[in-house]
C-alpha cells in the first residue's frame, strides 16, 4: 500500500525553529569580524551618495545601560537602513573621555593630592580601559561601525583640534573674560555647564527680611500718590520698609540692590508703627504669611514701581545703602514684589546689575565658605550662614517672617548635591554680541555688548528654525532652550580635560595680540604629546622675553565644548565622514546638551548647525513608568537580555517602541517581544522551507504566467516595501515592526499561506502551479530579510545564509530587493481586497460550524454563497479556484437578487476524504489502481498535473 505522506512535497530547511540567539550571535560576530563585514560594506557603498550620521560620544565611564542601548540601536537601524536604501552610510563610534566623572573615579582611589600630571596620566588609562568595555557591549548589541578606528576626545589629534575650534571662536570674537555668576558645585570645585544641572526637591529657609527706606520724607513728598483719592497719610516719624522674600539668605551678604517691577502697582501699609512696602498684587498673601490682620492696617499711599528707582535703603546688617532699581525679571508670582539682589549669586541680578553698573563681589569662595574677612559669615559654609543670618536679622527686628519651602532647586548632576550661582572669572562664549565679519580686538571685555543683527543668539534661532526634528515637538524644546540660555561659561578649573590655551596679560588682563598664532604652535605640540604638551610648558618656549607678561591659563575647557566642537575636529577630519551630518541622534536630555552645544559652536564657528536633521529619543522606564532605579530593583541590564534571550530581542523590543516617548521595559514586556520574534521566525522559516527546491535560475516562473494569487501578492508586497522603505526613510521604525508582523501573521499566515500550503504540498513538484507559488516565494523572502535587516539583524543574516547559500555574503551588502514589474497591480490589490474581506466572513461562519461541532477542519465543508451585484461576479470568476482560496473541499455562489438576501451555508462534505490532499471529493477512487487518493491527486503524482488559474 502507496504512503501518500511521502508523496508530498514537505517543507524542509536546516534553519532552526528556535532561534537560540544568545548562543547563535556571537558566532555570527566572529564571522562578521573574520570577513571585516564593515569594511565590506564600505567598499561596496563607494560612489554612492553619502548619509552620515555623527555619532554623540557617551561618557567613558561605567558599563552601557540600557539607555546606551536604546540609543546605539537605533543609530544601526538608521545607517543599516540608510546603507540598503542605497547610500553610502559609514558609521564611526566615539567616546567623550575627559572631564570630571573620570577624575573623581581617580581621586577615590588614588586621593585628591596627585600631582596634575599623574592625575592625567591615570584618567587616560582609566578611560582607555573603560571604552574597551563599552565597545565590547555595543559591537554584541550587532551594531557595526568602525570599532577598531574609533574618535575618542582624549586623541592627541581630536584634542588639538578642540584647541584649534577654540581658536576659530576666539577670532569669532564670541570669546571674553568676564565675572559673572555661574552654576558652581562645591564637591566638583568647579563651575558647570547648564546640561551638568539638574533640578531636584530642597527644603530651604524663605524669609521676608525689611530694608529701610532711608529718606521717608522724600518717599512720601516725591514718589508716593494718596489712594483712592484720599488725603495724603501722615507717615512723619515712621519707618517705612520695603521688604523682599528669599530663598537664600546667605546671599544677603552679596546684595547690592532691591529690584521692583517698573510697570506694577506699589503700596505702603500702615501697620500703626512700622509701614512695609510691597506690591499691590500681592499684598494680601504677605500680609496673611505675617499673620496680619487686613482690619488692623491702611493704606499710606501708592505709586509704580518706576518712581521707585533710585530710592535708597539700608542694607539690614551692613553698613551700606542699596538702591531701589527695577528689572522685568521681577515677577509676581510669589513673594513681595521686590527681589534681594545681589550680582555675584544670580543670572538676572548680573544682568540688571550690570544696566545699573553694580559691582560684582563675590564673598565665597569655591569651596562654599565665605573668605575670612567677610563680616558676620566669615569662614562659614554658605549653608551654615543661612542661620547665622537670619539669627541677625531677627535681633536686629528685620525678620518679618522665616519659614521652611520645599522647592524645585539645582543640583550637580553628578554628586546630587545642591549648588550655588557663584561670581568668578571665567570664560564665556557670548550669545548677545554683535559680531561684525571680524573679532573685535578686545575679547576680554566682561560686560555682555548690547543685542545686534548678527549676534550668536540670533544666529543658532536661524539654524534652529533651517533644521529638520524627528518627532516635530523638538524645534520647539531647543528653540526655548537657546532664547533663555545665558552666555556659556567655557572654563574649568580641573586637571583631566582639554586646557583653554591661553596667554593672558597680568595686568590688562587681555589676551595676548598673538593669541591665534600661539593657539595653533599649542595645538602642534599637543598633536604630538597630548594635552600634558599644555600643562607641562615653559611659556618662555613660546613667549620669550614677554613670559613675564603673561598668565598661562591652567583652567580646561567645559566637556560639552569639546564633545559640542566634534562637528570641526571629526566629520571635517576623517574622509569616511563629511560635514555637515545629515542627522544626530541622541535623547531628549541632549537639548540642554550635546544638541545646543553643537548647535553654538557650530554657528560661532561656521554660521550654521552642524546637522540637518535632529532625531530625539526618550528616556527608558520601567513596566509601571517608574525611572529605571538599582534600589527599587527594576533595572534591566542589557547585558543579562543578550546573554538569555539575544541582542536581537533588545533590537526588536527599540524598534517596536515608540521613542519618541518613553520606552517601558520590564520582563513580562520582554516576554511578549519573545513571543512576538516567534512568530516572526516562524514564517520566515516556512519561507525557506518551501524554497528548499527552488532555484530561481532553473525554476522561476515569468511573472505574467503565474496564477492571479501569486500576481496579487506580488503587487501586495510592492505596496509593503514602498510604505516600509518610506517609513524607515522617516525613522518611523515601530510603524515598521507592527506592519511587519502584521503582514507575517495576517496577510502571510492568515492568508496567503494558508490558501497556498495546499499547492505547495499537493501539486506536482515541478509542475507550473507550484513554481509560480515558489516564485512569489522567493520575492517575498528576499524583501522580508532586506526589511527585517536594519532591526533583526543577527536574525537576518542567518536567513540569508540559508535563503542565498553565500557564507561569505551578507544581506547588507545589497539594497531594497528589485520586485520584478506587473501592469495590472491597482486593478489585483482592488479585486483581492474585496475577495479577501468576502473570504474573511466565510472564515467567520466556518468557525461557527465549527463551535457547534458540525465540522471538523474547514475542508470537512462545502459552503454555499449567496452574494449579489459585483460580487457574485466577483466570485463565480473564481470557478472552482473558489474552494481553494476559502480552504474548502466545495464551495459554490449563488447570485441573491438582493444585498438583503445574501448568506453564506457551511454543510458538512459527503463525500470521502482523500488520504493525501485531505479533501473530501467525490473523485476520490475514481482510479481503482488508486483507491484512496482523488482524481487531481492522481493527475498530480501520475498524470500531467492539475490546471490552475487563480489560487
Amino acid at each position: 500500500m502507496t504512503d501518500y505522506k511521502k508523496t508530498l512535497n514537505l517543507p524542509d530547511t536546516p534553519f532552526p525553529m528556535r532561534g537560540d540567539l544568545a548562543r547563535r550571535e556571537p558566532v555570527m560576530l566572529k564571522a562578521w569580524q573574520e570577513k571585516n563585514l564593515y569594511k565590506k560594506i564600505r567598499e561596496v557603498c563607494k560612489g554612492r551618495p553619502k548619509f552620515v550620521l555623527h555619532d554623540g560620544p557617551p561618557y567613558a565611564n561605567g558599563d552601557i545601560h540600557i539607555g546606551h542601548a536604546v540609543n546605539k540601536i537605533l543609530k544601526d537601524i538608521i545607517i543599516k537602513s540608510k546603507t540598503l536604501a542605497g547610500f553610502d552610510a559609514p558609521y564611526i563610534p566615539g567616546w567623550d573621555c575627559h572631564g570630571l566623572p573620570i577624575e573623581h573615579q581617580i581621586e577615590k582611589k588614588h586621593g585628591k593630592n596627585l600631582p596634575g600630571d599623574k592625575v592625567r596620566e591615570l584618567c587616560r588609562t582609566f578611560a582607555q580601559q573603560q571604552v574597551a568595555r563599552q565597545k565590547a557591549d555595543f559591537i554584541r548589541l550587532g551594531v557595526l561601525g568602525d570599532w577598531d578606528n574609533p574618535y575618542l576626545t582624549m586623541n592627541y589629534k581630536t584634542e588639538a583640534d578642540i584647541i584649534r575650534a577654540l581658536g576659530k571662536i576666539h577670532r569669532s570674537g564670541y570669546l571674553y573674560q568676564g565675572q559673572k555668576p555661574v552654576n558652581w558645585c562645591m564637591d566638583c570645585g568647579s563651575a558647570l555647564a547648564e546640561a551638568e544641572v539638574e533640578y531636584e526637591d530642597k527644603t530651604s529657609s524663605a524669609i521676608d527680611v525689611k530694608f529701610k527706606v532711608v529718606d521717608t520724607d522724600a518717599l512720601v513728598r516725591d514718589i508716593l500718590k494718596p489712594v483712592n483719592g484720599s488725603a495724603p497719610a501722615d507717615l512723619s516719624g515712621k519707618p517705612v520698609y520695603v521688604v523682599i522674600w528669599t530663598t537664600t539668605p546667605w546671599t544677603l551678604p552679596a546684595n547690592q540692590a532691591v529690584s521692583v517691577n517698573p510697570d506694577e502697582s506699589y503700596v505702603v501699609v500702615d501697620l500703626g508703627g512700622d509701614c512695609l512696602l510691597l506690591a499691590e498684587a500681592l499684598m494680601e498673601s504677605a500680609l496673611e504669611r505675617y499673620g496680619i490682620n487686613r482690619a488692623d492696617i491702611s493704606l499710606a499711599g501708592q505709586c509704580s514701581g518706576s518712581a521707585l528707582e533710585n530710592v535708597v535703603l539700608q542694607h539690614p546688617f551692613y553698613q551700606r545703602r542699596v538702591p531701589i532699581i527695577v528689572g522685568d525679571h521681577v515677577t509676581m508670582e510669589a513673594g513681595t514684589g521686590a527681589v534681594h539682589t545681589a550680582p555675584a549669586h544670580g543670572v538676572d541680578d548680573y544682568i540688571v546689575g550690570q544696566k545699573y553698573g553694580l559691582p560684582v563681589e563675590n564673598p565665597v569662595g569655591g569651596d562654599g565658605r565665605f573668605f575670612d574677612h567677610i563680616p558676620l559669615v566669615g569662614g562659614l559654609s554658605v549653608w551654615k550662614a543661612n542661620d547665622i543670618v537670619i539669627q541677625e536679622l531677627e535681633k536686629n527686628g528685620l525678620l518679618l517672617k522665616a519659614e521652611k519651602l520645599q522647592h524645585s532647586y539645582p543640583h550637580c548632576w553628578r554628586h546630587g548635591t545642591p549648588i550655588i550661582f557663584r561670581a568668578t572669572p571665567q570664560w564665556f562664549i557670548a550669545m548677545d554680541r554683535h559680531i561684525n565679519n571680524k573679532a573685535p580686538s578686545d575679547a576680554t571685555n566682561a560686560h555682555t555688548p548690547a543685542h545686534g543683527p548678527d549676534t550668536l543668539r540670533e544666529r543658532a534661532d536661524s539654524a534652529v528654525r533651517s533644521t529638520e526634528f524627528f518627532p516635530s515637538w523638538g524645534r520647539a524644546r531647543l528653540e526655548a532652550m537657546v532664547r533663555n540660555r545665558p552666555d556659556w561659561c567655557v572654563s574649568r578649573q580641573r586637571n583631566w580635560g582639554v586646557p583653554m590655551s591661553l596667554f593672558v596679560n597680568k595686568e590688562t588682563h587681555e589676551l595676548h595680540p598673538r593669541t591665534d598664532e600661539l593657539l595653533e604652535q599649542v595645538a602642534q605640540r599637543v598633536e604630538q604629546d597630548g594635552i600634558e604638551a599644555w600643562f607641562s610648558l615653559d611659556a618662555a618656549e613660546l613667549l620669550g622675553d614677554e613670559a613675564q607678561q603673561y598668565i598661562k591659563l591652567m583652567d580646561t575647557l567645559d566637556v560639552w565644548f569639546e564633545s559640542g566642537t566634534t562637528h570641526d575636529s571629526i566629520l571635517k577630519h576623517d574622509a569616511q565622514l563629511g560635514y555637515p551630518a545629515d542627522l544626530y541622534l541622541e535623547g531628549s536630555d541632549q537639548h540642554r546638551g550635546w544638541f545646543q552645544s553643537s548647535l553654538l559652536t557650530g554657528c560661532a564657528i561656521d554660521g550654521r548647525a552642524p546637522y540637518e536633521a535632529l532625531l530625539t529619543h526618550g528616556f527608558v522606564v520601567d513596566g509601571s513608568g517608574h525611572k529605571m532605579s538599582k534600589s527599587k530593583g527594576n533595572v534591566i541590564a542589557p547585558q543579562k537580555v543578550m546573554d538569555t534571550s539575544g541582542a536581537d530581542i533588545l533590537r526588536l523590543w527599540v524598534a517596536s517602541t515608540d521613542y519618541s516617548g518613553e520606552l517601558s521595559i520590564s520582563d513580562e514586556i520582554l516576554k511578549r517581544v519573545v513571543e512576538s520574534y516567534r512568530r516572526i521566525r516562524n514564517t520566515l522559516r516556512f519561507l525557506l522551507a518551501n524554497l528548499a527546491d527552488f532555484d530561481p535560475v532553473r525554476d522561476a516562473v515569468a511573472v505574467d504566467e503565474w496564477l492571479e494569487i501569486d500576481r496579487y501578492m506580488l503587487a501586495f508586497t510592492r505596496k509593503l516595501q514602498d510604505e516600509l522603505t518610506e517609513n524607515y526613510r522617516h525613522y518611523d521604525f515601530h510603524l515598521i515592526v507592527h506592519r511587519l508582523h502584521n503582514f507575517c501573521s495576517e496577510d502571510l499566515g492568515g492568508f496567503y499561506l494558508d490558501v497556498l500550503k495546499d499547492r505547495l504540498y499537493t501539486a506536482a513538484a515541478k509542475g507550473a502551479p507550484r513554481r509560480s507559488a515558489q516564485s512569489v516565494l522567493y520575492h517575498i523572502a528576499h524583501c522580508l530579510v532586506r526589511l527585517f535587516a536594519p532591526i533583526l539583524s543577527f536574525t537576518a543574516e542567518e536567513v540569508w545564509q540559508h535563503l542565498t547559500g553565500g557564507t561569505q555574503d551578507s544581506v547588507l551588502l545589497h539594497t531594497w530587493h528589485q520586485l520584478p514589474p506587473q501592469p495590472d497591480e491597482e486593478e489585483l490589490m482592488q479585486r483581492w481586497t474585496r475577495i479577501r474581506e468576502l473570504r474573511s466572513r466565510v472564515q467567520g461562519r466556518l468557525e461557527d460550524s465549527r463551535g457547534r461541532g458540525e465540522i471538523g477542519s474547514s475542508l470537512a465543508a462545502a459552503v454555499e454563497i449567496h452574494v449579489s451585484g459585483a460580487d457574485f461576479l466577483l466570485l463565480e470568476s473564481l470557478g472552482d479556484d473558489l474552494r481553494l482560496v476559502l480552504v474548502t473541499s466545495a464551495a459554490h455562489v449563488v447570485r441573491s437578487e438582493t444585498p438583503e438576501k445574501d448568506g453564506i451555508y457551511v454543510t458538512p462534505s459527503v463525500y470521502r476524504k482523500c488520504e493525501r490532499c485531505w479533501h473530501y471529493r467525490e473523485d476520490v477512487g475514481i482510479d481503482t489502481g488508486h483507491p484512496t487518493i482523488c482524481g487531481r491527486c492522481v493527475s498530480n503524482l501520475y498524470g500531467s498535473g492539475e490546471a490552475r488559474r487563480y489560487a
